[in-house]
């Protein structure tokens, strides 16, 4: 039984298999919880986001081996493209398939923009180098106000315009004809696709000849290097790969949102994700959606605790925030103690580590 399961594992079409039914699966989701509560729906599609983030860094962090701190400045960038875009502060109301590639773009261009400088840099002093961008990126929209009003600075753009696909004016009339994302049961499916199309990419990324040399550069870049590998190229490719992934989670947070302003993107949220990439398992597809799942939902559970102890004790002894934190620095300690390769490590950093502890 135990052959016939590792031989099914090991057949090519087993993981496009397993990813059709697991797609299928999470579509039927609504109608199998039911859609009279929204409340979940609003959790899920933030744990999505965040999927699409770490999936995002992992191809920068897991896959090539740069870390990277400031990752969500190119989340800001996505989210402040398609709200300019799509926003009474212009007067533009761009369609929703126009912005959507804009942001993409736009990410891409701040990642490349990032990647150029830090081609040498490795270890403490790239990690200095990107928080400071990310930091840079977040002062610079909160000051973009004056002398010209680019990003209405501290006090974020609103009224940002839902997506709606398929508008269509008929003759005559001033009536549109699409489909309104007005709910997040409908967010929920868009967001659903987007992650099914990120993890796509991501899969064949790994298995091709680029994934291979981003692996290389990971490992030892003089190897790499001598093997023939363009290091600069794969890096900066790697830079605007991961960045890209954070361009069209930023456009997708606005239009949910239908507001932002320059606190939702700080250094607190780039360590967020960075510890869902790590904590799931640097380089694993399925470890980094688990720990983006397990972070992201994690808070909601912990929202719990205010009415809990109310009903217990009368009061509220522990602030849910300060335990948050508190549960979260601990978990991330016990994993670097007995998990140090995440929750589903790859099966090259299990082979790293066992070479690591071997005598």
């Amino acid at each position: 039984m135990t052959d016939a399961l590792t031989r099914l594992k090991q057949h090519p079409a087993a993981l496009w298999v397993g990813f059709a039914l697991i797609a299928a699966a999470l579509a039927m989701l609504p109608f199998i919880v039911g859609m009279q509560g929204q409340t979940w729906v609003r959790v899920v599609n933030n744990a999505l986001l965040y999927v699409m983030l770490a999936l995002g860094l992992n191809i920068v962090v897991g896959f090539a081996g740069l870390l990277d701190l400031g990752y969500i400045a190119f989340y800001a960038v996505g989210a402040y493209s398609y709200a300019l875009l799509a926003s009474p502060h212009f007067g533009l109301h761009l369609p929703f398939w126009i912005i959507l590639p804009i942001g993409f773009l736009v990410a891409c261009v701040f990642g490349v923009l990032l990647g150029a400088p830090v081609l040498k840099l490795r270890g403490d002093y790239l990690a200095i180098v990107t928080l400071g961008f990310g930091e840079i990126i977040r002062i610079f929209i909160n000051n973009l106000n004056e002398p010209i009003n680019i990003t209405n600075g501290p006090q974020g753009i609103t009224l940002i315009d839902p997506i709606r696909i398929g508008s269509l004016s008929f003759s005559g009339t001033n009536e549109l004809a699409g489909l309104d994302f007005t709910s997040p049961v409908k967010y929920y499916y868009l967001l659903l696709a987007l992650v099914l199309v990120i993890i796509f990419i991501n899969v064949r990324l790994q298995d091709s000849r680029i994934g291979r040399a981003w692996e290389a550069i990971r490992e030892d870049e003089i190897a790499a290097q001598a093997m023939g590998i363009n290091l600069r190229n794969m890096k900066l490719l790697a830079f605007a790969m991961g960045a890209s992934f954070g361009g069209v989670a930023g456009g997708m947070f606005s239009a949910i949102q239908g507001f932002i302003s320059p606190e939702s993107f700080g250094i607190f949220e780039s360590i967020i994700v960075l510890s869902m990439v790590v904590l799931g398992g640097m380089g694993n597809i399925p470890g980094v959606i688990l720990g983006a799942v397990l972070l992201s939902t994690f808070p909601e559970a912990l929202r719990y605790m205010a009415p809990l102890q109310k009903a217990t004790f009368g009061r509220e002894i522990i602030d849910p925030e300060a335990a948050r934190l508190l549960i979260f620095g601990l978990a991330m300690i016990l994993i670097m103690l007995f998990r140090p390769a995440g929750l589903l490590p790859s099966e090259v950093r299990k082979r790293e580590l066992a070479t690591e502890r071997a005598p």
